[in-house]
């Protein structure tokens, strides 16, 4: 397998690309980035594009909410346009991949609920091609709650998507799912087009059980990739289609730029990202 390209989730920087957007992509440029996946990218994707065209990168991945009215995050919430105006906005930054970040815990809780998201993404496939693109999925820990018939609500939701739909693996966010990462690696194969690679010391409990106290970004205790309790090296290695590794943080763990530099160093000298 070709090594996959590096890339960095621009919600890791979200307060200073809002602040300097050239400038901030100018800094990932000067680290040696040449890709970076999109956030809250639908009400300025011609000014994204050209902040990305002069900074001489990428956005071939974004993320924006497919399946929800409203796209939760621990930080506040996004509202949710239509699929063609998203769409739309995805073809004009350039992305080949939209994917949905966060689909509310409640939902992954039963099967009926399993199956409606699997089916409303299946049914954006189509229209998602006919502007050049295709849609995924991006985990946080809620999908790993509940089990059917063995199959954890993850797994099942795979089952029921179309081939087409892109997979996007968080790794810290699948331990934290009390899961075997490089295992479930291995089971996505080809699917898994993307891994956000990101560290750290998960939780006691998952955080999206039912009963969970609340949290926020700020309580996570997140480090540089290699430093923490994520298989990240045996994980990458268990891939066999990965197209993306994605630095990400959800809450850096010092300087943003010092901490994707010490991830991108450990994906290009380890040998696991180009």
């Amino acid at each position: 397998m070709a090594l996959p390209e590096a890339s960095v989730q621009l919600y890791t920087l979200a307060s200073e690309f809002s602040a300097d957007m050239g400038g901030s992509l100018d800094k990932l440029a000067a680290i040696g980035l040449r890709n970076v996946e999109a956030f809250d990218f639908v009400r300025r994707p011609d000014e994204i594009r050209a902040a990305l065209d002069a900074s001489g990168l990428a956005s071939p991945t974004g993320h924006a909410p497919l399946l929800s009215d409203e796209l939760w995050t621990p930080d506040g919430s996004i509202p949710t346009p239509a699929p063609e105006v998203v769409f739309e906005a995805a073809a004009t930054v350039g992305l080949t991949t939209v994917i949905d970040p966060f689909v509310a815990p409640e939902r992954w809780f039963t099967l009926e609920g399993v199956t409606d998201i699997a089916d409303r993404l299946n049914a954006l496939v189509e229209t998602a091609a006919g502007f050049g693109l295709q849609v995924g999925y991006h985990n946080h820990a809620q999908e790993f709650v509940e089990e059917f018939d063995g199959e954890t609500a993850y797994e099942r939701f795979v089952a029921l998507t179309d081939e087409r739909v892109a997979l996007e693996l968080d790794l810290y966010w699948a331990l934290v799912g009390g899961q075997d990462v490089a295992a479930l690696v291995s089971r996505l194969g080809d699917r898994l087009v993307a891994a956000h690679v990101k560290d750290g010391v998960a939780p006691a409990k998952n955080p999206f059980a039912p009963g969970a106290e609340d949290f926020g970004s700020d309580s996570l205790d997140q480090r540089h990739a290699g430093t923490g309790d994520v298989p990240l090296a045996e994980s990458l290695r268990a891939a066999s289609g990965l197209q993306y590794a994605v630095i990400e943080y959800d809450n850096a763990p010092g300087d943003v730029f010092a901490d994707i530099a010490a991830s991108y160093s450990f994906l290009v000298e380890g040998g696991f990202a180009r």
